[in-house]
């Protein structure tokens, strides 16, 4: 695994680590206020970080276009951003956190269609 792809499947195991930290600290100290941190942690960190790590380890010639660099950048920036709102609304300031958690989805959500667009044309010929 290399370049873009390796890069995404790297960043994939440092939110899992996280992610199972966190998970860890709750279990510990019993509470569970930052279920959803975690829970956004493992699905959007975890999961679909390394699924986009393999399709574009499956798929290299589509690694390699400006646009899923453009994901890349996008969808890593927007889940530091959700996550930090998600930390704040969770500890009792919704107020600053919303606004974070919010740019963070909408990116996250952007991030998303940029590699639908990238995919797209890979899969369908696959």
């Amino acid at each position: 695994m290399t370049g873009l792809a390796s890069r995404f499947f790297a960043s994939a195991l440092i939110y899992a680590v996280l992610g199972m930290t966190l998970g860890l600290i709750m279990g510990m100290t019993k509470d569970h206020t930052q279920m959803p941190t975690h829970a956004h942690l493992l699905v959007v960190g975890w999961v679909s970080f390394a699924l986009f790590g393999f399709f574009y380890h499956l798929f290299p010639a589509a690694a390699k276009s400006r646009l899923a660099a453009a994901h890349f950048w996008l969808a890593e920036a927007s889940l530091l951003i959700m996550l930090a709102g998600l930390v704040q609304i969770f500890t009792g300031r919704a107020e600053a956190g919303e606004p974070f958690a919010a740019a963070g989805s909408v990116g996250l959500l952007a991030s998303m269609i940029l590699f639908a667009i990238v995919a797209w044309p890979s899969v369908r010929r696959a």
